[in-house]
């Protein structure tokens, strides 16, 4: 009688090697994860208040010309940091939605007008319905001046990821976010924000394209 070749055991090494290839992925998508949440949280934290060619803040929602309290916490902030000597000139920055009368960069230069910057101390750059379309029309706006270092203000979980795309753009940019608005309000919204951006980051780092969300505290 010829002896049919035993197999069982080659079927078990190939699983328990794919098992530990699989937990091997996991464990490394984890670590992944996990170093980049806290890097988000690390830079979360950091006030710069190096002296820089501009104050750039990052646009959110706006009504009919009104920022809404996300927006008016990051023009708040740009106000205190333009108060402080810490650039000449402030940007704001954004594009607007079909059927709106403003854009978002033209709503945050009014507000800060209203609040006592001069008219031609505010740029306003009129583009941008995602943080990298902004961030880059905002690095040519400024390229072309002849300016390049930026502070810039944003809320704190997502200054890592615009710090991130500025100096992908070419500029040398450090960050100095608001500490007031809904964005930082409550333990839950830090934690929304921190989920947030932790995957946004990691898209833009793997592709290069935008990954923005809506702030759900933004009503």
């Amino acid at each position: 009688m010829t002896d049919t070749p035993r197999t069982g055991g080659r079927f078990t090494g190939v699983a328990r090697w794919s098992r530990r290839l699989l937990l091997g992925g996991v464990l490394i998508g984890v670590l992944v994860v996990g170093g980049t949440a806290l890097r988000v949280w690390q830079v979360a934290r950091i006030d710069d208040y190096t002296h820089a060619d501009a104050i750039v803040v990052l646009g959110a929602a706006q009504y009919d010309g009104t920022p809404s309290s996300v927006f008016q916490a990051r023009l708040n902030q740009a106000f205190k940091l333009y108060r402080m000597g810490i650039a000449p000139i402030v940007v704001t920055v954004g594009g607007k939605q079909v059927g709106d009368n403003y854009t978002e960069a033209a709503a945050g230069k009014n507000y800060l007008k209203d609040n006592g910057i001069p008219d031609d101390r505010v740029l306003a750059v009129e583009t941008g319905s995602d943080t990298l379309q902004s961030i880059e029309a905002v690095s040519k706006a400024l390229l072309a001046r002849g300016k390049s270092s930026v502070v810039l203000v944003s809320d704190p979980w997502h200054s890592l990821r615009t710090r991130t795309m500025a100096r992908d753009a070419g500029l040398k940019a450090w960050t100095a976010p608001t500490r007031s608005g809904p964005a930082v309000y409550t333990r839950e919204s830090q934690a929304h924000g921190i989920f947030r951006e932790t995957f946004a980051l990691l898209w833009y780092q793997l592709t290069h394209f935008p990954a923005d969300f809506k702030y759900t505290a933004d009503q």
